[in-house]
């Protein structure tokens, strides 16, 4: 395979990341002029959100079966588009079958997207012989940060939805489509052949992923009630600790490669989650609204490594896309049950459990640099060629 042929699949893998990063954040964020739209009642709300990482889910396993018969690049080149136009119809509807449709679409489509990038990222970073997965994971980042920010101003300005929606839309699509004519399915690891087998290593670099992302979302969806209701900030000040944490989640994600590749990909796990559980740690002691910013801030340059690092571990493409159900599962416990101990013992007790389930994450790092095509841990393959 060629150098250049490399460095092009490389860029346009990063688009797609992040291309998603804006899609998901455009979504996610607007939820509340969604909710207004289409008069989705509070009680209702949560079943539509939670249909879509369940049929995310379902997209993801469905993928991994595809790819027995279909190159994964060929799966996302056209998942891609699917969930943009998904997008455009979550803002063009006005009825509540229109929205559920719209959000089936964009869930089933979604798991398809994010199972086969992360398949080409990890057959990439195979075929260039050294970690370059994060990189990729750092390209959403920051398409998060501009969705969010797009987001905002729609907010700001009072703009409809498919307003918002459309001039992102009517650029992102053609340029994703362009790009992935320069996808490249690189080289694929072997597919475990015994149940037993995928069972014992996929289960803890599972367990690893739901917590990860049981952090995430405790960050997404409790960051702001908890510097209001706990620690007593503004609702302006509440609206930082977020922002400051996808940029550290995106700061992480831009040096995490050059760091697997000079201390290993266990050392780096374990440096993420013990960050990360000093991040909570530094939340639920917090003395002040200014004190839980910076804690949040701890928080997003821990958890930044331990997902895409974790895809990284994956032995094949199937292992690949159940890896990425295990996203959904973290999404869809976390944000319940912070909220439910909050409830019970308070914010502050609530956010020990993912501090401790992040901790549990340092019993599996081993699980990271076993395999032949775990990168980092001091068995990268020497550089013959520079691919960029």
């Amino acid at each position: 395979m060629t150098d250049a042929r490399l460095r092009r699949g490389r860029g346009s893998l990063a688009f797609c990341f992040f291309v998603q990063g804006v899609t998901y954040a455009l979504l996610v964020t607007r939820i509340p002029a969604v909710q207004d739209r289409y008069g989705i009642s509070n009680a209702l709300l949560p079943a539509f959100l939670a249909a879509v990482p369940v049929l995310a889910g379902a997209g993801s396993v469905a993928t991994g079966r595809l790819v027995r018969r279909v190159a994964p690049g060929t799966v996302l080149r056209w998942a891609q588009p699917v969930v943009l136009l998904a997008l455009m119809g979550v803002g063009a509807g006005d009825r509540l079958w229109h929205i559920g449709v719209a959000l089936g679409v964009f869930g089933l489509a979604v798991g398809a997207l994010d199972a086969s990038m992360n398949m080409l990222g990890v057959g990439l970073q195979r075929a260039y012989g050294r970690s370059i997965m994060l990189g990729f994971h750092a390209a959403y980042s920051l398409g998060g940060i501009v969705g969010a920010s797009l987001a905002w101003v729609g907010a700001h300005w009072d703009l409809a939805l498919l307003v918002s929606y459309l001039p992102v839309v009517a650029v992102l699509l053609p340029a994703a489509l362009a790009g992935s004519r320069w996808y490249v399915d690189g080289e694929r690891g072997p597919e475990p052949a015994e149940h037993a087998g995928v069972s014992r290593v996929l289960l803890p670099l599972g367990l690893v992923m739901t917590f990860a992302y049981i952090g995430d979302s405790t960050v997404s969806n409790w960051s702001a009630k908890y510097l209001t209701d706990v620690l007593g900030s503004s609702e302006e000040l509440a609206t930082i600790p977020y922002n400051a944490y996808m940029v550290t989640t995106l700061l992480g994600r831009a040096v995490g490669d050059a760091g697997v590749r000079r201390i290993g990909a266990v050392a780096v796990v374990r440096c993420g989650a013990v960050l990360a559980a000093s991040g909570f740690g530094a939340v639920v002691v917090a003395p002040g609204a200014w004190a839980g910013v910076a804690g949040f801030t701890v928080l997003g340059l821990g958890l930044s490594v331990l997902v895409p690092q974790t895809f990284a571990a994956a032995r094949g493409d199937e292992e690949v896309a159940r890896l990425n159900v295990f996203t959904y599962v973290g999404f869809l416990i976390g944000a319940p049950l912070v909220g439910a101990l909050g409830d019970a013992w308070g914010y502050r007790g609530a956010l020990v459990v993912p501090l401790v389930l992040v901790l549990v994450t340092l019993r599996y790092a081993r699980s990271f640099g076993v395999e032949r095509y775990r990168y980092g841990g001091g068995h990268e393959r020497p550089h013959t060629v520079d691919v960029g």
